[in-house]
């Protein structure tokens, strides 16, 4: 009987198609149902709701909860993440809405990061891509897929930017910028969710981690964090922004602490920032067993201290920990906390039901038919090939020894060249390295078996150099060489930071070997995340970025290999020269002896390394050359109420069609306080035939140059500015204009 009253209580919701005014109201109606709803219920079940345990399906965390079955069926659990397929998200539904007694449906979440079952590039590949449609496509056929297979809730995007290219979770970002990565954060919020969450093909997104869990000290994963608050709001803030403006409804808080206070403690955070500043909606979810972890942190005594400290906060759900289903009602009786920061905990996490529309249907992410049909469908297998072709940088290019021709004869050697799990990365949710083709296999279907040598050469890690020998010979029957080198797949992602970001193993000193062979040697590269190449650049002709391209990454390397797509990536994050010059980004500021000084002593340098990276910020060649024209500006005197064109005429000066991604950087001169050297304020991917020419147009506002100014008010301030647009942060064109 129960489950009848709760069902009709929700009946006819829906926020499709409405306008701002009726939206509010409709709102409002469901704020009456969760309120009609929680009237029914226990305060044992208003905290089970507040309850997320993993079920045994898979793993991503150090702990498992026993009998999260019978917690489900007694109201003591109301959402549950690792569990996906329609069949056994289905049973694990049925248990929720038939067997327990107020039939509330459950939340599935998932880490799907980069696709369900068709895998997409890494997240930091996907963003060397700059292109936000491709970006938004990705997660929409993700969102499909784990949709299909019983999932309603994604633990992404990853908003974290990163300076630092040890912490090995740069592979779930966008790098290391906040204007690019604001534009992705936002493009993978509205890939997931849609425009309306009651889509059965859409899912919840999870903005993560809240907050700056991107900048640990000496890049070791949940390390703390320790930076100013205005570079923390003006650096780390701006992309978690975004993704809560285009809409998403739930929040991770991260590991790390900031300014002392672990974040699923912090007020600040939680509340201060996110709810107060930000205007957040939704509910806060922690990330596993976060709460467990600040009486590790130091600033609780047990657990139960540490659940107060959480849900004072403002956290809404314990992922895994155990703590609120153990100590808050306890807390609640003694009167620690009031029963008003469960309710509106209870409320926000009821509210993301609804919107979802599992009251209506609470099966709508169950159905086998569907799941079968979408998983690795063709049009989600093209997407991914694009996606993969994209997000590939072209970084080195001498002597044209790129693209390969079709016919020529070619050794292809690396451990990682016949590795099938490898082109996955990590987080690859329900990906199967058996689904795919290596990139030895797709060569040999495009080359031909009889101009495709192949010799292992080494294994991506360990000290074995037994299979020098063979490689050598194999390249010596060949016309130009192809060397797949770089990381083991879980040498990136969580928990696998690393103090050394060179090559691992044997693998340069075999690319040393080739190399004497005066043979055109390719380096294809599969990696997680910027390593340090100052080696490899001297020794390849060539070298390809590829990252872990997914699925479909064996076809897409084969593809710009050949010539048959022209790369037009452009890198995210900066890559150095070593790992001493690490953090290392383009947004730098100046000291008061830079670099460019005439002293040849005493200025901000290093004594055995030039200052700038190997690769920066925007770099990616291409098959083809660009030339960029002068700016012309509309005006050079920005008024506060105006606007500023910046334009530049760009023309494809080789022999190929390609793509390009023109951006445009800003310097404010002076400013109250220290202000960047440069900071990305717009691009635009463009496509040019041979010899045709675009003018690509920038705008500037007022509110684009706005930062925390000395006394912590935001706004901008008159004065000079460079602005500066080129093909990648060091090689521009410059001009200049004031802002009144």
């Amino acid at each position: 009987m129960k489950k009848n009253i709760v069902f009709a209580i929700i009946a006819s919701i829906s926020l499709t198609g409405c306008g701002p005014s009726l939206r509010t109201a409709q709102e409002k109606r469901i704020d009456e149902r969760v309120d009609s709803v929680m009237e029914l219920m226990t305060l044992d079940e208003k905290i089970g709701q507040m309850v997320l345990y993993s079920s045994d399906w898979d793993v991503t965390g150090p702990s498992l909860k026993k009998g999260y079955m019978d917690e489900i069926r007694k109201g003591n659990c109301g959402n549950i993440f690792n569990a996906y397929t329609a069949a056994y998200t289905r049973k694990l539904q049925k248990i929720a809405v038939e067997e327990s007694r107020l039939h509330i449906p459950l939340l599935f979440g998932y880490d799907v990061i980069h696709g369900q079952k068709t895998i997409f590039p890494i997240s930091l590949g996907e963003s060397a891509s700059w292109d936000l449609a491709a970006i938004e496509k990705s997660a929409r056929v993700s969102a499909t897929e784990a949709a299909a297979s019983g999932i309603n809730w994604t633990f992404a995007p990853m908003c974290d930017i990163s300076v630092d290219p040890r912490w090995g979770r740069v592979s779930e970002g966008a790098g290391e910028d906040p204007y690019l990565g604001s534009k992705i954060a936002a493009a993978r919020v509205h890939g997931f969710q849609g425009d309306n969450l009651a889509d059965s093909l859409t899912i919840l997104a999870c903005v993560k981690h809240f907050a700056a869990y991107g900048a640990p000290l000496a890049g070791r994963d949940y390390n703390t964090v320790d930076m100013s608050r205005r570079v923390f709001l003006d650096t780390y803030l701006p992309p978690y922004k975004a993704a809560i403006d285009a809409g998403a409804m739930s929040v991770m808080s991260s590991f790390n602490e900031l300014d002392g206070v672990p974040a699923t403690g912090s007020r600040y955070l939680l509340t201060d920032v996110l709810r107060d500043q930000l205007g957040f909606k939704g509910f806060v979810v922690t990330d596993y067993t976060s709460i467990n972890e600040m009486v590790n942190h130091g600033v609780a005594d047990n657990d139960a201290d540490a659940g107060l400290l959480a849900i004072k906060a403002g956290v809404d759900m314990d992922m895994q920990g155990d703590v609120y289903a153990k100590y808050l009602k306890k807390s609640l009786n003694e009167g620690l906390i009031p029963m008003k920061d469960i309710y509106d905990a209870v409320h926000r996490i009821l509210y993301v039901k609804f919107m979802l529309g599992l009251f209506d249907d609470p099966y709508r992410y169950c159905s086998e038919s569907r799941e079968k049909r979408e998983l690795y469908a063709p049009e989600h297998l093209a997407a991914a090939l694009d996606m993969a072709q994209k997000s590939m940088v072209l970084l080195k290019n001498d002597n044209k020894t790129l693209p390969l021709v079709k016919g020529e004869k070619i050794a292809v050697i690396g451990e990682l060249a016949n590795s099938k799990r490898d082109l996955l990365g990590s987080w690859i949710a329900a990906g199967d390295g058996n689904y795919l083709q290596s990139i030895l296999e797709e060569l040999k279907n495009y080359n031909g078996d009889a101009n495709t040598i192949y010799a292992e050469g080494c294994k991506k890690m360990g000290d074995d150099r037994s299979g020098f020998a063979a490689a050598i010979a194999a390249a010596r029957r060949a016309d130009k060489i192809v060397l797949v080198i770089g990381e083991s797949w879980d040498w990136s992602g969580e928990a696998a930071s690393r103090s050394n970001i060179d090559m691992p193993g044997v693998q340069t000193e075999l690319l040393e070997k080739l190399k004497a062979l005066n043979k055109p040697i390719v380096v294809v590269l599969m990696n997680g995340r910027p390593l340090t190449l100052t080696k490899e650049n001297e020794l390849a002709d060539a070298m390809l970025e590829a990252w872990y391209p997914g699925t479909m990454g064996g076809k897409a390397v084969t593809n710009v290999l050949f010539g048959q797509y022209n790369p037009s990536g452009k890198l995210t994050m900066t890559f150095p020269r070593n790992v001493g010059q690490i953090p290392i980004f383009y947004y730098e500021k100046n000291s008061g002896r830079p670099i460019y000084l005439k002293d040849p002593k005493y200025k901000s340098r290093y004594i055995d390394c030039p200052n700038d990276p190997l690769f920066p910020f925007g770099y990616g060649l291409s098959y083809t050359t660009f030339a960029y024209s002068d700016i012309s500006l509309s005006t050079t005197d920005l008024t506060e109420k105006g606007e500023l064109k910046a334009s530049v005429n760009v023309t494809n000066t080789g022999n190929a069609a390609g793509e390009e991604v023109v951006q445009c950087y800003v310097r404010d001169l002076v400013g109250s306080i220290t202000r960047p050297v440069k900071e990305l304020k717009g691009f635009e991917k463009i496509a040019l035939k041979v010899g045709e020419s675009k003018v690509v147009t920038f705008t500037i506002t007022p509110d684009m140059l706005a930062f925390h100014r000395l006394d912590m008010t935001y706004g901008t301030e008159p004065g000079d500015y460079k602005l500066f647009i080129g093909g990648n942060s060091r090689d521009l064109k410059e001009t200049k204009f004031k802002l009144d």
